[in-house]
This record gives structure tokens, sequence and C-alpha cells, in this order.
């Protein structure tokens, strides 16, 4: 009788095991459908965008879970204005949201992307004063990769030109297709001209990053 027992626990466990992997798996496979619409712009290594001007698409690979989750709801109530990041993303569900998220956040270290230095040699003097003028490392940290709020967004190693498009949004007032209602950001770029919002993408740019664009095939 024990070793009846015995075995009968060693079937269960074996069994338990297997439905394990196959939830796994299972889980896997979800998530990978649910990127699918993601990779034919941000699946591919400068891939460029032509709204509202050429520009690269952003690197999400290593971003802030909790920031893509809330630029994707502020996609989809309209707060970011962009009606093809609107069009998807108002076909996502909350768990639809959160595991994109939290699947490009990891991406970056699954690809051997390695941490920052939490500080950074000082900016050109001129980039400074407009760093200094915009508390820019106040929210997104001193080496730009290290927020201290989740919900905001890694700067450094982002492509210049997004920055600088993503910047003057926050600017733009009364457009029903671009802009983006955020008080504090809005607060902050209205101060600075398009030639000091360039100077500063371009900085931001050119630091040490944790952001990667992993690449990534339509046809898996």
């Amino acid at each position: 009788m024990k070793k009846l027992l015995q075995i009968s626990i060693a079937l269960c466990a074996m069994l338990g095991g297997a439905a394990s992997v196959q939830a796994q798996a299972a889980g896997a496979a979800s998530v990978q459908a649910k990127v699918a619409m993601c990779i034919g712009c941000h699946g591919i290594p400068g891939y460029r965008a032509t709204f509202p001007e050429l520009h690269k698409v952003p690197m999400i690979g290593g971003q802030n879970a909790k920031y893509i989750a809330s630029a994707l709801t502020a996609y989809s109530k309209g707060d970011r204005k962009h009606p093809t990041m609107r069009g998807i993303a108002q076909t996502l569900s909350e768990q639809d949201i959160a595991d994109i998220s939290a699947y490009y956040e990891a991406q970056a270290a699954a690809a051997g992307a390695a941490p920052v230095a939490e500080t950074l040699a000082p900016a050109p003097a001129q980039v400074a004063e407009l760093l200094t003028k915009g508390a820019c490392a106040s929210c997104h940290g001193a080496n730009f990769s290290k927020p201290i709020d989740g919900s905001y967004p890694k700067l450094a190693g982002q492509y210049a030109d997004y920055l600088y498009v993503a910047l003057k949004s926050y600017q733009t007032e009364g457009n029903p297709v671009v802009g983006r209602g955020n008080a504090i950001m809005a607060g902050q770029v209205k101060q600075f001209s398009h030639a000091e919002l360039k100077a500063l993408a371009g900085y931001l740019a050119s630091v040490p990053s944790e952001l990667r664009t992993v690449p990534q095939s339509k046809f898996r």
C-alpha cells in the first residue's frame, strides 16, 4: 500500500509538472500573439515612421513596464493623439496592456543589455543649462535611465529624432491628431524653443542606454 501511494504521488507530480510546462508554453504563445501587432515597427531596428514627421520609432525594449502601460492607456483614451497608436491601443484589454508592457520591459535584459552607470559625465555647458532649466533629472534620474517613478520613461539613448517629435508634441494644442496631454511636461517644454528641444534630444540620445530594439520577424 505504501509503495502504491508513493507511485501515485510521483505520477501526480509528473502530471502536475507537465501541466505547468503546458501552461507556461500557452502563456508565452499568448504574449507572442499580443505583441505581433507591435513588431512591425518596434521590432525593426531603425524603422522610420512618417507621422507627424519622419522619425525613428522609439526603442521600447528595456523601457519601464509601468511607463509603457501608461502610454498605451493614454493612446487609448486620446490623451496622446496618434491615429495608428490609438487604433491599436483601443483593441487591448488591461491584461493585454500589462502583458505587452512586461514583455518589452524584460526584452532588453533577455537580449543581454547591461545596466548603465548611475551617473553621467558632465553635459556640455549649454546643454547642462537646458537640463537644469527643465529639471529633467529630477524626474528621469541623474543618468536618465532611472526615473523616480516607473510611469516616467527612460530617456537615455532613445532616438534623438523621436525625442524631438515627442517633446514638441507636448507644446501642441488644439490639434485633433497630434499632441500629448500632460500638464507637467507641457509646462516644462513650453519654456524651450524648437532648437533647444533639438539640442536636449541630441544629448539624451548620446548617453549610455538600457533601451534596445530587439529584431523580431513577423514570420515566426
